[in-house]
């Protein structure tokens, strides 16, 4: 909104023309939501407090988690605010790659609104019954991919896809993109809602996977730079670099009230939120098979999980001490602000080796 008025006022004030630029509207989104979260961080946890929106900590889990209980959870709230408004504010609202990602976010974002308060306040331990959640999931990648495939954002959308560090050869897909999508985005929201379980891991490590997909869907968006690194030319993908920045501010600002030892928990509603929108963008860019290295950690968290469960059920016998993966170091000795830091330094190695591969081709 804010852009549409300073887009006015350019002919009043010429200085107002900085912000026809996506860096600068990009900058202005992630500084916007970092203060939201700031400002209102503090005002939002009195209110979760005052309602008693407190974690249950599941007996399962590691012992060492039951100093956590009482925290106020469903902190996801503050997280979509804090993306949402800077969206609105700072990006183009009649670029399609913004409306969609805006739906995705906001879609997955409800579905765990509804999984939170069922567990906080209606002390439902498994909150929304994992069927139902999964087909909210997976109805809300059918629309997105039924969405792209019969109206899509550019002229130049199609339903093939890229394959990361090889320059002339695509995956065609044809109708099974649809299903693809649903994959893509039921996958990734539950693999960064599976990491949502030491504090500050899973928003740190969303943090870096936007880093390094703000770069990459501002890149696809310009013809001269999507014809230097010869990668798929996505006409007006670049408005998603406002919505990356937004989500970079808000992970920041999150993270401080949910670094070690968290103040509030995001909750289903931010993990399934940031998932959703991460698979989303990538779809977005024609970027899904990165999402393997990029979410590199989300993947094994994910892939801890499975591979726990098929080896219980077919063997009697565990893998790891306890899934997902970092309940597994937990039970190993190490210090929970020491499995956070390592899972972050890794992370930070997977984005930059997806940046890499702009040039490794």
């Amino acid at each position: 909104m804010l852009y549409y008025l300073f887009l006015y006022l350019t002919k009043y004030i010429s200085g107002l023309n900085l912000f026809r630029y996506i860096t600068t509207r990009a900058v202005a989104a992630a500084l916007t939501a970092l203060v939201i979260s700031l400002i209102f961080g503090p005002l939002f946890l009195r209110l979760l407090h005052r309602f008693q929106v407190k974690e249950k900590i599941r007996d399962e889990g590691p012992q060492s988690h039951k100093a956590k209980e009482g925290t106020p959870t469903m902190g996801g709230i503050m997280i979509l605010f804090s993306v949402l408004i800077p969206t609105l504010l700072w990006a183009d609202l009649a670029n399609r790659f913004i409306l969609l990602i805006l739906m995705v976010t906001v879609w997955m974002g409800i579905i765990g609104f509804m999984d939170d308060f069922l567990k906080a306040k209606k002390h439902q331990p498994r909150g929304l019954v994992g069927r139902k959640k999964l087909i909210g999931q997976v109805l809300c990648g059918l629309l997105f991919g039924l969405v792209l495939y019969y109206y899509p954002p550019s002229g130049v959308f199609s339903s093939d896809t890229s394959i990361p560090f090889f320059k002339n050869y695509i995956l065609k897909l044809g109708i099974l993109y649809i299903p693809f999508i649903i994959v893509v985005i039921t996958g990734t929201s539950n693999a960064v809602n599976l990491t949502d379980g030491l504090d500050g891991l899973a928003i740190g490590l969303s943090a870096f996977c936007f880093i390094a997909f703000a770069a990459l869907t501002y890149v696809s968006g310009r013809a001269d730079f999507s014809s230097y690194l010869a990668i798929e030319y996505m006409p007006g993908s670049s408005e998603l670099a406002v919505y990356c920045a937004a989500v970079i501010g808000a992970s920041m600002g999150f993270l401080w009230f949910n670094s070690p030892p968290a103040q509030v928990f995001m909750g289903d509603t931010g993990a399934l939120a940031l998932g959703g929108a991460l698979g989303a963008i990538a779809i977005l860019i024609k970027k899904e098979l990165l999402l393997v290295i990029v979410g590199g950690v989300f993947v094994a968290e994910a892939l801890s999980v499975i591979l726990q469960v098929a080896s219980y059920r077919l063997r009697a016998k565990r893998i790891f001490k306890m899934a997902p993966l970092h309940h597994h170091f937990e039970l190993m000795g190490w210090q929970e602000s020491k499995v956070v830091v390592r899972f972050w330094i890794i992370g930070a190695i997977f984005a930059l080796i997806t940046l890499s591969t702009l040039k490794i081709r």
